[in-house]
C-alpha cells in the first residue's frame, strides 16, 4: 500500500470524504491475497470529487477513457455516464498501468452506509478509513467472482477469530 501513499497523504490533507474497499482493504481487515489496485468508494459530491480529480492530475494519473477527468465532478455528466453507459467504476492509471486507483461509482454499499461503520486504521501518520468486514461481504457479493467468493469465506473466518478475541477480552 506503501505505494499509494502520497495519494492518500493527500486525501488526508485536502479531507477528501473517502473508504478503502477491495483487495487492499480485504488486507488491512486480515485477510491475505496479491493486489495491487486501490479501490475506493467517495462521497458523489462534484466538491468531493473535484479533489479528488485534482490530487491525480497533480500526481500525474490519467484516464483511460476519452474524456475529461474533471466531468466525473459534474453530477449531470456523471448521470448521464452512469445511466446510459452504464459506468461502474471511474479508472485512474499511472506508469502504464502499474498504479490503477478505481472510484467506485456503483455499488451495494453507499459512502454515506460505509463510512458509519469503517474501521480507521492508522499507520506511517495517515487515518485509513477502511470498509467494515460486514459491507466488504456485502461488496463482494454483489461482484460474485471466483475470487471475490474465497475472499468472503476468509473474511467470515476473521470475524468470528475477532468475536471469540472480543469475548475472551471481555468486550
Amino acid at each position: 500500500m506503501i505505494i499509494y501513499e502520497e495519494i492518500l497523504r493527500s486525501f488526508q490533507r485536502e479531507k477528501v470524504r473517502y473508504v478503502i474497499v477491495g483487495g487492499i482493504a480485504f488486507n488491512l481487515l486480515g485477510g491475505l491475497r496479491n493486489t495491487s489496485d486501490l479501490d475506493i468508494l467517495v462521497e458523489m459530491s462534484d466538491g468531493n470529487l473535484a479533489k479528488v480529480v485534482k490530487i491525480f492530475k497533480k500526481q500525474g494519473f490519467g484516464v483511460k477513457q476519452p474524456v475529461n477527468p474533471m466531468d466525473i465532478a459534474d453530477n449531470a455528466i456523471r448521470r448521464d455516464w452512469i445511466e446510459n453507459k452504464h459506468m461502474k467504476a471511474f479508472n485512474f492509471y499511472k506508469d502504464g498501468g502499474l498504479l490503477e486507483v478505481d472510484i467506485i461509482v456503483e455499488s451495494p454499499v453507499s459512502y454515506k452506509e460505509a463510512r458509519k461503520d469503517a474501521v480507521i486504521i492508522n499507520t506511517a501518520g495517515i487515518r485509513l478509513p477502511v470498509i467494515s468486514i460486514n459491507h466488504l461481504i456485502k461488496m463482494k457479493k454483489k461482484a460474485g467472482r471466483n475470487i471475490d467468493i474465497l475472499d468472503i469465506s476468509e473474511l467470515k473466518v476473521i470475524k468470528n477469530l475477532r468475536k471469540r478475541n472480543d469475548k475472551k477480552m471481555g468486550k
